[in-house]
């Protein structure tokens, strides 16, 4: 592939670092955008940086944003559709598909309208009217916070008992501690089986095969245990048009080709022998997912990427085993606390004590005269990751990786892919679920 120009654009936080990267690594151009102030060091010295996206515009052969936020608001699927509109060639959503994200109700309507199947939710807006809900229909429910605060993810929390008595004590006290900020939310009834992402590629007509499935482990603590996070880790593994699939965005793509939609789409979903379940929608890059997908392209990432924006069928070559990626971090994440980073974290060294840095993959990191550092406020310096023939094997790599960096005061789950392991994988085939349809 001869040399094209990428800009990439994070319009909240800085989250898209990597690929940059990656594909810079494969000689194409690139200049990178970081709105927000706290990230604008991460990737320097990985990735040239622009001040200005939108002087880059004509520069550019492919336009690339990392979320659908811009600040605190709702916004990159306008400005994708709209730069589209102008003749550029952009990874993006639309202002539909932003929706899906940020308004779990609209979203269930789509899947609804589609003929996919959802279980019981209900939306409120009043935390009385939704704690009578629950005492009236007493069972497990999950609490999914609504607008921009369900981006601080320990509010979300599935309840653990028969009655839903801990569902109710949890909204009296997120009622007091958030009612300020809290525009609604959702609660769904908890439904018992195996959780697994369905996730596709879109080039603005259909989806790209193979499709991508993994299972996300979002738990601080090994052990599914502690306060959520955005992410520690993720296992995957690529096929075909399953009935997993076919029951999800199988039903979903003319809506999508409809909307015009680039990008990555993911939609998380409890399955058991009784049925799917969609959870959420994820319409953008998954962190660190999109870095684990990267790893396991076997074909050129800048290439596909450039096919994807133009609409065209990439030929995508991917791993054909396992996958499994995991997050290493640093104090005091997921929590806020500009102390505890400024005396733990800020700018420490990221040590190797080997000359490999195969599957290494930065987020918030820089590169000062060489030497590997710590970026940004958030303590999520690198994803590592590795690939097997088996779940196994891709573990065995990932970690053996991890025990070649050195970070004072850094930490990870030690239970990445576990769970296929353990039964969730023979339980996916034992239901019908990974077969071909």
């Amino acid at each position: 592939m001869e040399t094209k120009n990428f800009l990439f654009c994070s319009l909240d936080a800085a989250l898209i670092g990597d690929i940059a990267w990656q594909v810079r690594e494969e000689g194409h151009n690139v200049r990178y955008y970081i709105e927000a102030e706290s990230d604008k060091e991460i990737a320097d010295g990985f990735v040239p940086k622009t001040d200005d996206w939108r002087g880059e515009l004509d520069w550019a052969d492919v336009i690339v944003f990392d979320d659908i936020w811009v600040g605190s608001d709702v916004g990159t699927g306008k400005l994708a559709e709209e730069l589209r509109a102008e003749g550029h060639a952009v990874v993006g959503g639309t202002p539909n598909t932003d929706r899906l994200e940020e308004d779990r109700g609209y979203a269930m309507e789509i899947l609804e309208d589609h003929g996919v199947n959802t279980m019981e939710h209900h939306e409120f807006t009043d935390f009385e009217a939704g704690i009578s809900h629950v005492e009236a229909n007493p069972a497990p429910y999950v609490i999914k916070p609504l607008g921009e605060v369900q981006n601080v993810k320990r509010l979300l929390y599935v309840g653990n008992e028969d009655d839903g008595s801990d569902v109710v004590d949890v909204l009296r006290a997120y009622k007091k501690a958030w009612g300020h900020r809290m525009k609604g939310f959702q609660l769904q009834r908890r439904v018992e089986g195996v959780e697994i992402a369905v996730c596709g590629f879109f080039n603005g007509e259909e989806f790209v095969e193979p499709i991508n499935f993994n299972f996300e482990h979002k738990k601080l603590f090994p052990g599914n245990i502690g306060p959520s996070t955005g992410e520690m880790g993720t296992s995957m593994f690529w096929s075909g048009r399953n009935r997993l699939f076919e029951e999800t965005f199988g039903k979903l793509e003319d809506w999508l080709a409809n909307e015009g939609y680039v990008g990555s789409i993911d939609i998380n979903c409890i399955v058991n022998e009784h049925g799917i379940y969609p959870l959420e929608f994820t319409p953008r890059f998954g962190y660190p997912t999109i870095t684990l997908q990267e790893e396991s392209f076997e074909s050129s990432t800048g290439q596909f990427f450039y096919d994807l924006a133009h609409g065209n069928d990439p030929d995508l070559q991917v791993h054909e085993g396992y996958q499994v990626g995991v997050r290493v971090v640093l104090p005091p994440f997921p929590f806020d606390d500009e102390k505890t980073y400024d005396e733990n974290s800020r700018n420490a060294a990221v040590v190797f004590q080997s000359e490999s840095r195969d599957g290494v993959h930065i987020e918030d990191a820089k590169l000062v005269d060489g030497q590997w550092r710590v970026a940004g406020e958030s303590g999520m310096p690198l994803v590592v990751t590795g690939k097997g023939e088996t779940m196994q094997a891709a573990r065995e790599q990932a970690y053996g990786r991890i025990d070649d960096i050195v970070i004072p005061n850094l930490y990870y789950r030690d239970d990445i892919g576990e769970r296929w392991i353990q039964g969730d994988g023979d339980r996916l085939q034992a239901w019908g679920y990974l077969g071909p349809t």
